[in-house]
């Protein structure tokens, strides 16, 4: 289960405002239906909370996304005494973080301490929603102390770092920085603090070693969201899952040549006062590798943007489908012998990991697909788009050609439309009917007829956008010419690999990827390794029916929630009890069911799929963390803080059940008759509001949680109880 035990946590002391009311919140953090309920009192304001991550303000991959989307809550939560710490990167200060004065007078006095002892530390908000504080530290700027840290970091943990390293040179000098800043924040204050620092990925993991080491007042967590060695491993095509006990982890990791990466991981998560992870299946794999079980899991949520009425996430497919349509017409000019109207758009987004993503066992099921669909003689086309950054030098000339003769065919359109509308209106202004054989004249045909000869093509329509610099030697183009998906007229399914990041600005493809998505029928993730797994997320939230798989934390967390994930266009693909071949099958199976569905089929699929998005929402996921901060201070303060361990006696073993409803899969929603009446396609059997109020009550409301605001309550919704009754939870102890 995500969460074995819970905390209950009372403290002996009450701030009081200037009313004489005591300042501490009582909340009743409610997980799903089925779990245990936490019924907790406490009190923040003589805590501060640092969160300390290399991808502050700095995208580089997914944690960029958690903390970011988690901002909000955690700034409702701490109010003015919550300080997310990163490294400052000039370009993305210029574009995210407004830099201000501190408003914290300790935090101040500590940030003028460190720039006088030649350090460059900036503080800010950064421009995100919630408009979190940030400190960001100049890492490059002290390079001069990295011969002596380094030296220091030997003596105290035997740790050794090569100079060629760049990456783990950063992690050291933002190690020390992180370290100094906490422990000249502790000195600052004027009362003893209560400071709590969150540490996430072994890039930031030093900082907490160095706490400990060094004895500060400061309670730690660490979270790991994927295992350095764990990716390697799996990279390097081994049956990991299920040989993690077998694994000799220091010998893997100096085969690798990562030998000082791992050691700082390992390092981080044996010190960490609370060592969490983001999904099960993570922790199974931090256990064996860093030889520490976590304490808790926290998995990773989204800020949900719910509509007001379901038609209008619907309105918003439809609306960034035809977009995509407007591409693939351009791209396959010449070649556009397919119906577009029949045409199904999948998709596989993320770091160009061939294997770790499962980039192969997608095309090896694409090829499959394709040839069950010609041999089945089936009017569907299938176009499947790999977005994953690769190295490339530009735009295809043949690609940005496409999108020209589309556009070119658009307004010679557009200007024979005028022409004959002007002829049109003049003969009925004179109360004549039009000769419709004098209404295009002979220099309408003859533009017509050069804009079709401009959609000639001799050669096949490319399968990659870009000009890859590795041609030859790419895994997906590689794996492309042996399977023999060429984007022929015969092929009834197309390959377009576009090795860049989606951008409104592209001249190519003008969609962000939120836009994109949105446009697509399906996702397509099928990872041997994903700890946790966005791009799915991110897909249901949207109402985008995906495929994941039971080795990434999303796959997991759907199957131990959601009793036929499937119905609710969730499908969870088998990697870890079966082979490849046999993993291949199962996906082309989920692919030719998918493609047999009903237009209206997949409408209530997406209606269902978007429902489960409450499950991902942070006010659900949120109280994980705040569980882990509860413990840390517990165990760092033990004579201000306890925590007291609470063994649930639920059933922990709830499951969404299935929809009311007949499931719009086609292997089991319609009859053995392969052939149907319109009336069958258009039963009534599924009514949309009357589903979704059932579903509604299987899973509770997202609910508040404390603010240096007050209370609050979410969108006029009642106030949750801990008791079920309605009444407000009752206060805890107070020594």
């Amino acid at each position: 289960m995500l969460l074995t035990s819970c905390y209950r946590l009372f403290y002996p002391t009450w701030s009081v405002n200037v009313l004489g009311m005591p300042l501490a919140r009582s909340m009743s953090i409610t997980s799903l239906s089925g779990l245990e309920e936490w019924d907790e009192e406490f009190d923040l304001e003589d805590a501060v909370l640092f969160e300390i991550a290399w991808e502050v303000a700095n995208k580089v991959g997914g944690i960029y996304t958690v903390i970011q989307t988690k901002a909000r809550l955690t700034v409702e939560e701490w109010g003015e005494n919550y300080f997310l710490v990163g490294p400052y990167v000039e370009s993305n200060v210029r574009t995210q973080v407004e830099l201000i004065e501190p408003t914290d007078p300790a935090l101040k006095r500590t940030i003028d301490k460190m720039n006088s002892s030649g350090c460059k530390v900036y503080f800010g908000r950064w421009l995100i929603e919630g408009s979190p504080y940030v400190v960001l530290i100049d890492v490059a700027f002290t390079a001069w102390s990295l011969d002596k840290w380094k030296t220091e970091l030997w003596n105290n943990f035997s740790i050794g770092v090569p100079w060629f390293d760049r990456e783990a040179n950063d992690a050291v000098l933002f190690g020390f920085l992180t370290a100094w800043l906490l422990g000249e924040y502790a000195a600052q204050c004027e009362d003893p603090p209560h400071i709590l620092a969150h540490f996430h990925e072994w890039l930031a993991g030093l900082g907490l070693a160095l706490c400990r080491q060094r004895q500060l007042p400061v309670a730690t967590i660490f979270t790991t969201h994927a295992t350095l060695l764990g990716r390697y491993l799996c990279a390097g095509s081994v049956d990991f899952y299920n040989n993690l006990a077998q694994f000799n982890v220091d010998k893997e990791a100096g085969d690798r040549q990562i030998y000082h990466r791992y050691c700082l991981e390992r390092t981080a998560a044996r010190c960490a006062h609370v060592f969490t992870t983001v999904s099960q299946i993570t922790a199974v794999e931090a256990e064996h590798l860093l030889k520490r079980k976590p304490d808790i899991i926290t998995p990773n949520g989204l800020n949900v943007k719910k509509f007001s009425a379901m038609h209008e996430f619907q309105n918003l497919h439809a609306q960034s489908k035809n977009r995509i349509q407007e591409f693939v017409r351009g791209h396959f000019y010449g070649h556009l012998d397919f119906n577009l109207d029949k045409c199904l758009f999948l998709f596989i987004a993320g770091r160009y990991e061939f294997s770790n993503k499962g980039a192969d066992i997608f095309l090896e099921a694409l090829a499959r697909l394709n040839y069950l669909l010609r041999v089945n003689h089936s009017e569907v086309t299938v176009v499947a788009f790999f977005i994953m950054p690769a190295r490339t030098n530009n735009f295809n000339v043949e690609t940005l050609k496409g999108q020209a003769v589309r556009k070119q065919l658009w307004d010679t359109a557009h200007l024979v439309k005028e022409r004959f509308g002007k002829k049109l209106y003049e003969s009925l202004l004179i109360g004549q009917l039009p000769d419709v054989s004098k209404m295009l004249d002979k220099e309408d045909f003859t533009m017509m007829k050069r804009a079709i000869f401009a959609t000639q093509r001799q050669c096949q329509p490319p399968i990659c956008t870009h000009n890859m610099l590795e041609d030859s030697t790419d895994p997906i183009l590689t794996c492309i010419r042996r399977i023999g998906l060429f984007n022929s007229s015969s092929d009834r399914v197309k390959v377009i690999f576009h090795p860049e990041f989606l951008s409104s600005t592209s001249p190519l493809l003008p969609m962000d990827y939120e836009e994109f998505v949105r446009g697509c029928h399906l996702g397509v993730f099928p990872s041997y390794y994903e700890p946790w797994g966005y791009t799915p997320a991110e897909c249901t939230v949207m109402g985008i029916p995906s495929i994941s798989t039971n080795l990434s934390g999303f796959g997991c967390f759907m199957e131990e929630h959601i009793a036929d994930p499937s119905a609710y266009g969730i499908y969870i693909l088998d990697r870890r009890y079966r082979g490849v071949d046999e993993s291949c099958n199962q996906l082309t199976s989920y692919l030719f069911q998918f493609c047999q569905q009903s237009r209206r089929a997949r409408i209530i699929q997406r209606n269902r799929t978007e429902r489960l998005s409450d499950l991902l929402d942070w006010r659900y996921l949120g109280r994980y963390y705040i569980a882990a901060r509860h413990m840390a201070l517990a165990k760092a303060f033990p004579d201000t803080y306890y925590y007291q361990p609470h063994e649930s006696d639920t059933n922990q073993g709830f499951r969404y059940p299935r929809p009311a409803s007949v499931p719009p899969s086609p292997s089991l929603s319609r009859h053995s008759s392969p052939h149907h009446s319109e009336a069958e396609e258009d039963d009534d059997r599924y009514d949309e509001d009357e589903e979704a109020e059932k579903d509604r009550v299987n899973i509770r409301q997202p609910l508040p949680l404390p603010s240096k605001k007050g209370p609050a309550v979410p969108y006029g919704l009642p106030v949750p109880s801990a008791n079920g009754n309605g009444d407000r939870a009752t206060k805890g102890e107070k020594n």
